[in-house]
């Protein structure tokens, strides 16, 4: 089970590849979630693996390219680095 942190926290983990890289799959997904997110102002929950273990954040996807994703506020995710993601 994942940790809700919020997202100005994110910076003070270290971000690790999950144990099944789903970049491919995710790359389709955030498509919808920088839309929902710029359009509509919509969150997405996002959980990403760390070396504290697993941790969700919902946050605004405000940009996406083939290996990573930033969120509202600058901050950025490596695609390797999610498990799981819901609108």
């Amino acid at each position: 089970m994942a940790t809700l942190i919020s997202k100005e926290e994110i910076p003070a983990y270290k971000l690790i590849p999950a144990f099944v890289d789903k970049t491919q799959t995710w790359l389709r997904e955030l498509g919808y979630a920088v839309r929902l997110g710029n359009s509509f102002k919509g969150k997405t929950m996002i959980t990403f693996e760390t070396t504290s273990g697993p941790r969700t954040v919902e946050t605004t996807v405000w940009y996406v390219d083939e290996r990573f994703m930033q969120l509202k506020g600058g901050t950025v995710i490596p695609l390797r680095s999610v498990i799981d993601m819901h609108f």
